[in-house]
């Protein structure tokens, strides 16, 4: 009988700097900004941008961020709640011979590298990619580095990918459960803003789902929050260059909400499962600021899922099929 766990788990996310400085921010930027996957632009023009005009210049202002959110939270805070979800999850799971542990597409620790220790300790490993929609930009990078890992075996890993859970039960549920608790201890503002990551509009047409993921992730939280279509707004923020981007953009939406009377904006980030630089601080201070500069009062950022019950609870749901089936012996 094998002394092997049934199944390895790994929570996987994008990544973030060992430290918030220039030099931690650069190594960080590299590998994830060098990804054909997440810029599409031809290799030799792309690189000579990246070396010759973004790595040597954005590291510093980008870190500037990350300090003032490390210091909130004493250290990274994606991966100090990553760290949290990887504890709780464990601990519901740990009747079931499930390991859990995360990994990130970019930095440490990585993804091939965590495949490359669980697969002595596992039967199979589970990836649970914390992005809800997919997009060729994000989830499509765990997919090309699992390959990559895997040419390299004469034994490949056996390796599954949740490819997305938007539409899962729980996960609806987290989200509208995190807009009332918020709403219940601070009450409700004027208006929700939906704010996600954005891609460029040329992956959508070329057929990437993520925008009509984004979209239907919206309905499913207007309808289960009861919301008319005058009392939300679905926005995309962190675009990068000058390409055209998903739009209408966040930073341009919190400045006409505010022109249109909006005094207290409430947003929440779906596509966002953990808080971090895009939220904490793209969100709450950047955007804030707009908003008050075109006349709001208040823009007040909804936390991710996080750590919540609600959300473990979820990601217990999602891998819960791949236990049972360890469990009958079938594959």
């Amino acid at each position: 009988m094998s002394d092997k766990a049934s199944l390895a788990v790994l929570l996987c996310n994008l990544g973030t700097p060992e430290e918030p400085t220039p030099a931690g921010v650069r190594r960080f930027l590299k590998p994830f900004l060098s990804d054909p996957r997440v810029v599409e632009v031809p290799r030799p023009i792309w690189m000579l941008i990246l070396h010759a005009f973004i790595l040597p210049f954005r590291p510093k202002p980008v870190a500037e961020g990350y300090k003032g959110i490390w210091k909130e939270y004493g250290g990274s805070p994606l991966r100090k709640i990553t760290q949290s979800q990887v504890e709780k999850l464990q601990q519901q799971v740990s009747e079931n011979s499930v390991l859990v542990d995360y990994a990130f597409t970019y930095g440490t620790p990585g993804l091939a590298e965590q495949i490359t220790h669980y697969r002595d300790k596992a039967e199979r490993i589970l990836i649970l990619p914390l992005y809800p929609q997919y997009s060729c930009s994000t989830t499509a990078a765990i997919y090309d580095q699992i390959s990559k890992y895997n040419l390299g075996q004469r034994d490949v890993a056996d390796v599954y990918v949740i490819k997305d859970y938007y539409r899962q039960a729980l996960y609806r549920k987290a989200l509208a459960e995190s807009v009332d608790a918020f709403w219940q201890k601070y009450g409700r503002g004027d208006h929700l803003l939906m704010s996600y990551h954005g891609v460029p509009q040329a992956y959508a047409d070329k057929g990437d789902p993520y925008y009509q993921q984004c979209l239907d992730t919206s309905a499913n939280l207007a309808a289960d929050m009861h919301l008319s279509e005058g009392e939300h707004t679905v926005s995309f923020q962190s675009r990068l260059g000058k390409a055209l981007w998903l739009q209408p953009y966040t930073d341009v939406t919190v400045r006409e909400l505010a022109a249109k009377g909006v005094k207290t904006l409430d947003v929440i980030c779906p596509s966002f499962s953990v808080d971090c630089l895009e939220t904490l601080e793209e969100i709450t201070e950047e955007n804030g600021e707009y908003f008050a500069e075109a006349g709001g009062k208040t823009l007040r950022l909804i936390p991710c899922l996080n750590d919540s019950a609600s959300h473990i609870d979820m990601m217990a749901a999602i891998i819960a099929p791949f236990v049972d089936v360890q469990a009958t012996g079938q594959k």
